[in-house]
């Protein structure tokens, strides 16, 4: 039997309270509730584009891409064509995109060119009205837009729109640049450049009328995006693992403040800003890309094993074992092990089918919420003295469950140590992250988060320890990152009244 609707079946619910007759929050299966649930405090992407210009197949390329970048949005996606006619075909639905597409709803997406997007919530709610990409009907035809990333000034240039009469169908500050565009008595890529040159944040974008492509990122190249060719086409994605499924070759990444135009002339690569200072966000490296993906010429799952290096050679500790929180920790934990000849295990396990809800748990299972996305092997932990390595803390409520449940499998000691330095201010660029108030690192010495998670030690990765892990370029400013959830540096303004921090208290 199907269930889509969220409910258990009349015959299984009799006599159940009616907070218990419901299989899983929300909706739909994947609905996004681990931040009001609490039974998770990692931190969350907002999401991922994948674009294909001149391919016979694009709507089938860009599922396998979405496929590849599901790690950075959960909650909806949605592919958007457009044929040799001119006409648009696009569908978007809220959950994975394994369900959301099927081979009917493909072969209804015909068109050489696609875009498409998959997104969780940090800015604007989760519903369908949000989901990506969006398409608007405007004075030059049909308009798609996706975006990773987020619009410190969003709110700013919202109101002066609405002021000056434009309705906003959707809470997404994507809509915001299509308004921005239909309103501009330019053509179609100088109202493009128009409008980035006003925004301030981190953002990727591809755009898509009947017969142009455009690809952008923010002029400090916060926000990835990189660009490959797969024979006569071209390819653009948030991370260049999707370029592996489908057989397309690396060609570069797109330049902070770079914009691309392809139409049937061909590309050409243009400027919309200067490059001010770069700062690619350190959270790709340390968490959110997958180990398979490279960013510029570093590779993650090399640089991860070089910032657990860098944390022995900084925080050794005597132990029996080493471990990583899965899955993002794996390839550090890995450097950690190998810098310090403590052998490396599989202490704890992730289980890969919850999804970010799976339950309505009872207040009791609530508790213990951790267990139903992690479990300690016991035969492994048992009596060890355990160094468990992991890419941050954020409120610390996971660390102390993690910590807990590897004491409760037997662990004699357990050492905790941090890819990152403490996570102290808020992010306004695109990751979800909670108020400054309920970052841990903000209110609480080490010694005081190492209590209250409960760890025998805590060390936390330096911020030199990280830069030389990641080997940016050497002489720009910080190496070329993003250092301001850890510094409170940002690289744009954000100072203003109405300025939004990616939280899911925006909503």
């Amino acid at each position: 039997m199907s269930v889509r609707t969220g409910e258990l079946p009349s015959s299984q619910t009799e006599g159940l309270p009616a907070a218990e007759a419901r299989f899983w929050t929300g909706d739909y299966y994947n609905q996004g509730n681990d931040q009001a649930s609490g039974m998770m405090d990692k931190l969350k992407e907002e999401c991922g584009v994948f674009g294909v210009f001149g391919h016979k197949d694009a709507a089938e390329l860009s599922y396998y891409g979405l496929h590849a970048l599901q790690h950075r949005g959960e909650e909806s996606c949605g592919i958007c064509t457009s044929d040799l006619g001119g006409d648009f075909h696009y569908h978007r639905g809220m959950g994975l995109v394994k369900e959301v597409f099927d081979r009917d709803r493909l072969d209804s997406l015909v068109g050489a060119n696609a875009i498409g997007h998959v997104r969780y919530s940090t800015a604007g709610a989760s519903r369908l009205a949000n989901a990506q990409p969006l398409v608007f009907k405007y004075r030059g035809g049909d308009l798609a837009v996706c975006t990773n990333g987020n619009l410190v000034n969003e709110p700013i240039i919202r109101r002066e729109l609405e002021e000056s009469g434009s309705i906003f169908q959707t809470t997404s500050d994507t809509e915001v640049i299509a308004h921005m565009i239909a309103r501009s008595p330019k053509d179609l890529v100088e109202a493009v450049k128009d409008a980035f040159a006003r925004l301030i944040g981190g953002f990727a974008f591809l755009i898509m009328t009947k017969d142009v492509l455009i690809a952008a990122c923010d002029p400090n190249g916060l926000r990835p995006m990189v660009m490959g060719r797969l024979g006569d086409a071209y390819i653009f994605a948030s991370e260049s693992c999707s370029f592996e499924v489908i057989g397309a070759e690396y060609v570069r990444d797109v330049l902070p403040g770079e914009i691309i135009v392809l139409d049937r002339s061909g590309i050409r690569e243009e400027r919309y800003a200067v490059l001010q200072r770069r700062s690619v966000c350190a959270m790709e490296y340390i968490y959110f890309a997958r180990p398979d993906s490279d960013i510029g010429t570093i590779n993650l799952h090399s640089a991860r094993k070089r910032m657990g290096q860098q944390l022995a050679l900084e925080s050794f500790v005597d132990a029996d074992i080493v471990t990583g929180v899965p899955d993002s920790s794996i390839s550090a934990a890995i450097g950690y092990a190998e810098q310090t000849g403590i052998p490396y295990e599989l202490g704890l396990i992730k289980n890969k089918y919850t999804g970010r809800t799976f339950i309505q748990p009872s207040q009791e299972l609530r508790e213990k919420g951790v267990k139903m996305k992690l479990s300690a092997v016991r035969k492994v932990v048992q009596g060890k003295r355990v160094v468990m390595i992991d890419d941050s803390i954020v409120r610390g409520t996971t660390s102390l469950r993690i910590v807990n449940l590897l004491r409760e499998a037997g662990a004699l000691e357990v050492h905790v140590r941090i890819t990152s330095p403490p996570f102290a201010n808020p992010c306004y660029y695109g990751i979800d992250t909670p108020d400054r108030r309920d970052l841990i690192a903000s209110s609480k010495t080490v010694e005081e988060i190492r209590k209250a998670i409960n760890a025998d030690s805590l060390y936390f990765l330096s911020k030199p320890g990280l830069l030389e892990a990641v080997g940016g370029a050497e002489g720009e400013y910080d190496r070329g990152l993003c250092l301001g959830c850890f510094t409170n540096d940002y690289p744009t303004p954000v100072e203003f009244e109405d300025a939004k921090a990616t939280s899911c208290s925006c909503d």
